[in-house]
C-alpha cells in the first residue's frame, strides 16, 4: 500500500487535470500517481543508459587494470543459483 502525499494545485491547473483523468478513465490520484512513476522511471532509464554508455566507453580500460579474475578464489565456471534467502 502506497503513502499519502497532498498537494496543492492552482483551480484551473486542477480542473485540467480532473479533465484529463478523466479522460483516462483515472481519477485525479490515479493520474497524478502514474505522471510521477513515469517521470521516476525515465528518469531511472536515463541514468541506466548513461551509466551503460559510460561503462562501455571505459571497458578497455576496466579490462587492462582489473583483468577478468575480479574474484579470486571463486571456482571456475558459471554461478550456480543463489539460495532463496540469500541477499
Amino acid at each position: 500500500m502506497g503513502k499519502q502525499t497532498n498537494i496543492r494545485l492552482d483551480e484551473d491547473v486542477k480542473a485540467a487535470a480532473e479533465a484529463r483523468a478523466k479522460r483516462r478513465g483515472l481519477s485525479l490520484q490515479g493520474y497524478v500517481a502514474d505522471l510521477i512513476e513515469q517521470d521516476v522511471n525515465e528518469s531511472r532509464a536515463a541514468f541506466m543508459a548513461g551509466a551503460t554508455a559510460f561503462l562501455a566507453s571505459y571497458a578497455a580500460e576496466f579490462e587492462a587494470e582489473f583483468g577478468e579474475d575480479r574474484y579470486p578464489g571463486l571456482p571456475e565456471g558459471p554461478a550456480r543459483t543463489a539460495p532463496k534467502d540469500a541477499a
